[in-house]
């Protein structure tokens, strides 16, 4: 299996490195200094007081890597629109697209049934032009629960990894899902296969879109912000929003709401993706994370105003 990946940021670098551990046929896509460091030093990976430096081809020429039997997305989620062209010319007749990003992706309404199927949400796919050219029937749809950063281009640190959920929403490609996980768990990452991956992807939604925005907003970290009770208040009343969201679509929440609290405090004060790239000066994930569910909330006639008003502040944060 041949596997070329585009964005070795935190997620992507991370998965690079089990891949590498595996021995996978990878080749990874990348510009400016990433490309030179990579060229230079090979992909580094921290852990602890441990380092590994993986040495993997990388190129800036599309050509060179295209018709791989994956492309493994690792870039931003608002980042993929503006990608598309060059996701376009890395892909060959019968490549699969492999996701890891965070929030709602392009595909997730596409063949989903219910009220919202076959929705194009504008905060996630303008003009739905991805979801054109990479239907679900391509992919293979991916949660990452880990905690990771990229420390310089080229140089990922791993935190803390519980673990990586692939699933195959059309049930369409069930050999290169089984191919990808026994990859991925031969080199040390802990994957497991997800019979339903979009109820995956909308419970990890369901902290990602308080905790993130509010985590830009207040400049803190998850504990932090859990134990001042007037955030953890409007955690709550964001997370019933977004239960009340799931059950209009057909996607119950049987967790509690303080079940879920209790699972979040474990992680201690980590800093979340949103307040990373909010303090290294990078775009914020805003749209896919929590301007979808607002989108779909009013596709739908659903009052969210807690989810709205927060989407407020923040898009005004970031202008």
């Amino acid at each position: 299996m041949r596997i070329t990946l585009l964005g070795a940021g935190a997620v992507g670098g991370w998965l690079a490195a089990g891949l590498a551990r595996a021995g996978a046929d990878l080749a990874i896509l990348a510009r400016g200094a990433s490309l030179a460091a990579l060229q230079r030093d090979g992909l580094v990976f921290r852990h602890g007081t441990t380092e590994e430096r993986f040495r993997l081809p990388a190129s800036d020429d599309p050509a060179a890597l295209a018709g791989a039997d994956i492309l493994l997305l690792g870039l931003k989620s608002q980042d993929l629109p503006a990608a598309l062209p060059l996701i376009r010319r890395l892909l060959g007749p019968s490549t699969l697209i492999a996701t890891a990003q965070n929030g709602l992706p392009w595909w997730f309404l596409q063949g989903f049934g219910g009220p919202a199927e076959g929705l194009t949400l504008q905060s996630i796919d303008p003009g739905g032009a991805l979801a054109a050219a990479l239907p679900a029937a391509r992919v293979l749809g991916g949660v990452a629960h880990v905690g990771s950063r990229v420390e310089a281009p080229g140089t990922i640190r791993l935190m803390q990894q519980d673990r990586m959920l692939f699933g195959d929403p059309s049930g369409r490609n069930p050999e290169a899902l089984a191919a990808l996980l026994a990859l991925l768990r031969q080199g040390g990452i802990p994957a497991e296969p997800a019979g339903d991956i979009r109820r995956e992807i909308w419970l990890k939604l369901w902290g990602n879109s308080n905790m993130n925005p509010l985590s830009a907003l207040c400049r803190a970290d998850m504990q932090a912000m859990l134990e001042d009770p007037g955030v953890a208040g409007l955690v709550r009343a964001m997370m019933r929003e977004m239960a009340a969201l799931g059950d209009r679509i057909g996607l119950p929440i049987t967790q509690s709401i303080e079940d879920r609290l209790v699972v979040t405090r474990r992680l201690g004060p980590f800093r979340t993706s949103m307040l990373q790239d909010l303090e290294a000066g990078r775009r914020l994930e805003l749209g896919p994370v929590l301007g979808c569910l607002v989108e779909l909330a009013g596709h739908l006639g659903e009052e969210v105003p807690v989810l709205a008003g927060v989407h407020g502040l923040v898009r005004l944060l970031t202008r």
